[in-house]
């Protein structure tokens, strides 16, 4: 028998059915049978699900001889099932990695109770996520198991059977079975929740709930709409059947309601000509249903609810397109008053353009996010060496905490910030200024790019739409125009920009400022950081940051990263650092305590600091984290798709800074081998570190200060050799100088 029957209702989602499917079969907890029901499909759902089951003993292939809708399909999956629990998944859905480990690890610290809830997350197609807000009635304090008296706020959750796992024998002692008809999903919902001797939570994203542009069942447009008032009414006739459920009566009356309300309002659901006998049925169901306590507690919700008991039909949609006329004066009433300040600060920039410039400094980095990488590096050399030049910094108003006290915030689209562009002497930037930015004569501005190229930048993207997207290439060599200084980490980056962004700036070949803190940092700082960030001090940190894929719209998600945790065993631990393009970290909230996300620390400099190696794809990171001559393993596991795509200046895997693995078992087995740390990588990262960090010494900053804001060309701080440095020393491993003094016991 086993622990999970999967039962998945499937009806035209051949597009959708492998990814579904897959997600169950791809669990690490595999004590599974999985029950796909054929509910009549048109498409080849069916030949998809026979497929499968001809592969895998755990699938079952049941097919139906009519369509039948989702809540007969799920019974006659139901009839097949012999798990201890029943998890439903519906066909265009998916599990999320891990999420049958966590159900069943939760269920056996709660006692197996009658039902478990757990949380999902919508998907769009656009590969946003978005986890269910109501989440927090899902927290795991309290007792472990409970009722629903003990915990009513589990009825604000979305009315759904795939966010939960109900004991077999509980279904069966209750004799619960979906109903017909829409919104199936009520009538088994209610009743299992009000039902259930136990209940408890888990507090983790297990279901992916796909977000169709088209298609879905309730975006139809349908007199089925009408089946909602049904299937409320089995919910009552279930409380009525048993007294001791009476006291749900008023809640549930208020869900009804509501839901009532929400299909009546939604434009596309009903069909033309059919909302008044829909108010009717709401009329009726409402008087028929309604329980002393019922009543709403806000106000607009109570005359809403009063109209409906009324049937006053035509009073309640006056009020509703009153409301839609007030909603739009009141959306557009903004926009007027934002064109008339865009038109004023306009005006304001021209009459600053005029003025004399100033003994001032303007910085920026990655389009406006906060005090990081190189221009924060040589923003605070400026205040130490030329303190006469005043610094700002432009932040948005989320990064503004980050600027130092010392330096002046500007945000952006206010009139400081347009004075400032317009009147400063210095403009430095690891990016782009505002496209509308007129760069006069007297003005210097320093480009400092913000990585070593290891994929195609600037003109190289011609050849490449899938990277290029809508780039206009006319503006990129404009932009590179303003330039008067481009700065280089090495030879490599120096031809590069010099050929991909061609203008007459002039290239400063110094190093990145944001490493020399490498240099600088010692053990205290080190220990400090790994407390901060938490850590354990015998730990090995690794750092897990990937880089965007051109040729995907959503986060790129190759690992899964509580497996990795698991087998690398309890002497490691994986900070994980998402992309700041995509704004979402790469794990959920609940994954293994030994994977820390750090996406929202302010500076990558110090989570390199605080890890003993970097683990990578093709993240320009790499070139930055080898000036610590630490270890880099490199996971390629989609080079030819990425290269393809994107394009890239050299084969990484036939120069890479240390291992390479090509699929997630190669990764584990580096580490578990110790290869990661072994001489032949030491060997590699040497390589790597002559060829691109012949510069990073500790001292670009002062280097970039002298010569661009104190004119000085001569007598500049002198390049320190790779081998003469000593980079800030790793926590748990021994520096590479000592492993090459014990080469031969490596």
């Amino acid at each position: 028998m086993p622990r999970f029957s999967v039962i998945v209702p499937v009806y035209k989602v051949q597009a959708y059915l492998h990814d579904c499917l897959g997600s169950v079969l791809s669990q690490t907890y595999d004590d599974l049978e999985l029950i796909a029901v054929d509910d009549c499909s048109p498409d080849a759902c069916g030949a998809i699900i026979d497929e499968l089951a001809a592969r895998d003993r755990r699938v079952t292939a049941v097919h139906l001889d009519v369509n039948t809708g989702l809540g007969p399909a799920r019974n006659a999956g139901l009839a097949h099932a012999t798990g201890d629990y029943i998890v439903f998944l519906d066909g265009d859905d998916t599990l999320t990695p891990g999420a049958l480990q966590a159900i069943a690890d939760r269920l056996k610290e709660t006692g197996d109770p009658d039902v478990l809830v757990y949380d999902y997350a919508r998907t769009y197609w656009n590969g946003e996520r978005v986890r269910n807000k109501s989440a927090a009635q899902l927290a795991e304090t309290g007792p472990a198991s409970f009722t629903l008296a003990d915990r009513p706020g589990l009825l604000k959750l979305l009315s759904v059977v795939w966010n939960k796992a109900y004991r077999r024998e509980f279904v069966e002692e209750q004799g619960f079975r979906f109903a017909p008809g829409f919104y199936e999903d009520a009538p088994w919902t209610y009743p299992a929740l009000m039902a259930a001797g136990s209940l408890s939570t888990l507090d983790r994203v297990c279901v992916h709930y796909h977000q169709r542009r088209q298609g879905s069942i309730l975006s139809t447009t349908s007199h089925r709409h009408f089946d909602l008032f049904d299937q409320y009414d089995r919910v009552f006739a279930f409380i009525d059947s048993r007294p001791e459920l009476a006291c749900w009566r008023p809640l549930i009356f208020r869900k009804m309601a509501d839901h009532v309300l929400t299909v009546f309002t939604t434009r596309v659901r009903l069909p033309r000509g059919s909302r008044a006998e829909f108010f009717r049925r709401a009329r009726a169901q409402y008087r028929r249903h309604r329980s002393p306590g019922a009543g709403p507690r806000t106000l607009r919700v109570r005359v809403r609810h009063g109209l409906v008991r009324l049937g006053a039909h035509r009073t309640y949609r006056s009020l509703g397109a009153l409301r839609a006329l007030r909603a739009r004066v009141v959306r557009h009433t903004p926009a007027l008053g934002r064109m008339l300040r865009a038109a004023v600060l306009r005006l304001h920039y021209r009459v600053q353009l005029r003025l004399p410039l100033r003994e001032e400094a303007v910085f920026t980095a990655y389009g406006n996010r906060g005090y990081v990488c190189n221009p924060a590096a040589i923003e605070a050399k400026v205040r130490e060496l030329v303190p006469r030049v005043r610094t700002a910094w432009i932040a948005a108003p989320e990064h503004l905490h980050t600027v130092p006290p010392a330096t002046r915030k500007l945000r952006p689209a206010t009139f400081a910030y347009w004075t400032a562009l317009a009147r400063a002497k210095y403009l430095v930037s690891n990016a782009d200024f505002d496209h509308r930015l007129v760069k006069r004569d007297g003005q210097t501005l320093l480009q400092t790019h913000h990585g070593t190229p290891l994929k195609t930048m600037g003109l190289d993207l011609m050849d490449r739409p899938a990277a290029a997207r809508d780039t206009d290439f006319s503006a990129l060599v404009a932009r590179a125009d303003q330039w008067d200084y481009s700065l280089s980490a090495n030879v490599h980056s120096t031809l590069t920009w010099e050929r991909t962004y061609p203008s007459g700036y002039t290239t400063l070949e110094y190093g990145y400022p944001r490493n020399d803190v490498f240099q600088e940092a010692n053990a205290a700082d080190v220990a400090r950081l790994r407390e901060l960030i938490g850590i354990p001090a015998d730990a090995t940190a690794v750092l897990y940051a990937p880089t965007p894929r051109d040729y995907r719209r959503g986060q790129h998600l190759p690992l899964d990263l509580e497996r990795v945790a698991r087998r690398l065993g309890p002497g490691f631990v994986l900070l994980t650092r998402a992309h700041f393009s995509y704004g979402a970290p790469l794990t959920g909230d609940d994954t293994h305590p030994r994977v820390i996300d750090v996406s929202a620390h302010p500076s990558v400099e110090q989570l390199c600091l605080a890890a003993d190696a970097l683990l990578t794809d093709y993240s320009s990171l790499m070139f930055d984290y080898a000036n610590l001559d630490r270890p880099i393993v490199v996971h390629a596991d989609d080079w030819e798709a990425y290269q393809a795509a994107r394009g890239t200046y050299f084969d990484l895997r036939a120069f890479p800074p240390g291992a390479v693995a090509r699929t997630e078992d190669e990764l584990i087995d580096i580490f578990s081998t110790g290869h990661w740390r072994g001489s032949r990588s030491a060997q590699l990262r040497a390589a790597f570190r002559a060829r691109f960090c012949p510069y990073d010494d500790g001292h670009a900053a002062e280097r970039v200060v002298r010569r661009v804001f104190l004119g000085q060309n001569a007598n500049l701080p002198a390049f320190v050799p790779v081998e003469d440095r000593r980079p800030a020393p790793s926590a748990v491993l021994r520096t590479s100088a000592a492993q090459r003094e014990l080469a031969g016991l490596v």
